[in-house]
């Protein structure tokens, strides 16, 4: 459905909501083992005049705060006062993880891999099938916050289907985040629900899990804006102050050897192929290894965590180079023991991943 073609009214959790009005209602969910009713805050805000339909959604992933900051700030500063159209902003779509510090609900399933649901479903298939069946209707476009997992923090980045389609590659352009990754569509996710649904939504990640990121947060809401005013919805924004990188593939350097796990670069650094990024060293002093990246490109995901298991993902690496190379075709590792300190070694393995 176009904006265009959208009803003057909408219907929300039993609610009429009429041009002009702003509305707060709660969407229930299910019930605690103690009966304590878990629902989710929706809040509504309507121009008197017709417009597309923004969603700013967070909390998917309980545990990931800076999205929940963003959309609370953006509600305690009356900032989202349409000129047309609708807002809808969820602050937390996830209320059991957020209650428990968890990224999953407490069957420990992901609600951002359980889209479009079933109402008899699991808890999280039916935390998706209520969002689908109440919300995804009424939007046109939205914007989903999240935060990297664990100890993994992420540079401000937009993550969407590039080259693919026109408005999607457009509502990214307007955030105008410092990075742009292209992220194929995962099976479950909410992107891939709403773009089935022909709605158009883009993902916003900073920072790690648990922790402010108050740049990253900053960046979220002038973002925001961007594409509030690219769709018409604000008559003013601020132009991005930084440049854009796009990257057009992404590729995770893995430990190959369990350790203590030293980087050497920061988030948001250029590295070239060959260039040392880290060092993993046993506890005891007596071997250490260099991590050399096998590919040239831009560090948009850093694991802080300095104990590390093989297999875990140490760097992420956003790529402008579209073709594939040598490293990500070469088959799994083989174990080779730790050699000692005075003659380190190379040390990398490469995946390709996306996390939401």
């Amino acid at each position: 459905m176009t904006p265009a073609a959208r009803s003057v009214d909408i219907s929300l959790n039993g609610l009429i909501i009429r041009p002009g009005e702003n509305v707060q209602t709660r969407l229930v969910i299910s019930r605690l083992p103690s009966g304590t009713v878990i629902d989710i805050p929706v809040h509504v805000f309507r121009a008197t005049e017709p417009g597309p339909t923004v969603l700013l959604l967070a909390g998917m992933h309980g545990d990931e705060v800076n999205g929940i900051e963003t959309i609370r700030r953006l509600i305690r500063r009356d900032l989202l006062r349409p000129l047309k159209g609708t807002i809808i902003a969820i602050p937390i779509l996830n209320i059991y993880g957020f209650l428990n510090f968890s990224r999953e609900v407490p069957d420990g399933k992901d609600v951002n891999r359980s889209f479009p649901g079933n109402p008899r479903g699991s808890l999280a298939s039916r935390v998706a099938h209520r969002f689908m069946r109440e919300i995804m209707p009424l939007i046109d476009y939205g914007i989903d916050f999240h935060t990297g997992g664990a100890a993994r923090s992420n540079m401000p980045q937009i993550r969407c289907l590039l080259h693919e389609d026109p408005e999607t590659d457009a509502l990214a352009a307007a955030f105008a985040a410092p990075f742009t990754l292209h992220a194929s569509l995962r099976s479950g996710s909410l992107r891939e629900a709403a773009m089935q649904e022909g709605r158009r939504i883009i993902v916003y990640e900073t920072g790690e899990s648990l922790r402010l990121d108050e740049t990253g947060i900053d960046l979220a809401i002038a973002g925001t804006f961007r594409v509030l005013h690219h769709l018409g919805m604000v008559a003013q924004t601020a132009p991005s102050e930084h440049p854009q990188v796009v990257c057009v593939r992404s590729t995770w350097l893995r430990a190959r050897y369990a350790g203590l796990f030293r980087s050497l670069v920061q988030n948001g650094a250029y590295v070239e192929k060959g260039q040392v990024y880290g060092t993993i060293s046993d506890p005891y002093g007596e071997a250490s290894v260099r991590l050399e990246s096998p590919v040239t490109g831009y560090i948009i995901g850093l694991n802080y965590m300095p104990v590390v298991n093989q297999g875990d993902a140490l760097v992420h690496v956003g790529r402008v180079d579209a073709a594939p190379s040598r490293a990500d075709l070469a088959p799994p590792f083989e174990e080779k023991p730790m050699r000692p300190l005075e003659s380190e070694a190379d040390d990398s393995e490469l995946y390709e991943d996306e996390l939401h």
